[in-house]
């Protein structure tokens, strides 16, 4: 149900800006997207479990927010983020 390490390690260095970059908006946003996939699994299999649909939306608001502020300081980078994460059609 969670991100393991290994998958956190392979996201981080794709989108990382720099060596050690664990903190940059991409990063960020691309974690937070790994955690939603896991939890939209579990919430497809416990339809009732409204602790987790809680969770699940407030890494969606987290993640929306970021991707403004993303927009607004580098466009570029925001579509190439959108594009490798398949996040917005």
């Amino acid at each position: 149900m969670t991100v393991t390490k290994q998958d956190k390690e392979g996201i981080i260095k794709k989108f990382a800006k720099w060596k050690g970059d664990t903190g940059s908006a991409e990063v960020q946003i691309a974690i937070l997207t790994a955690k939603i996939e896991n939890l939209k699994e579990h919430l497809g299999e416990h339809k009732k479990d409204n602790h987790s649909r809680r969770g699940i939306m407030m890494m969606v608001a987290k993640r929306r927010k970021m991707l403004a502020y993303l927009k607004r300081k580098d466009a570029a980078k925001y579509e190439e983020v959108i594009k490798q994460l398949e996040i917005r059609k």
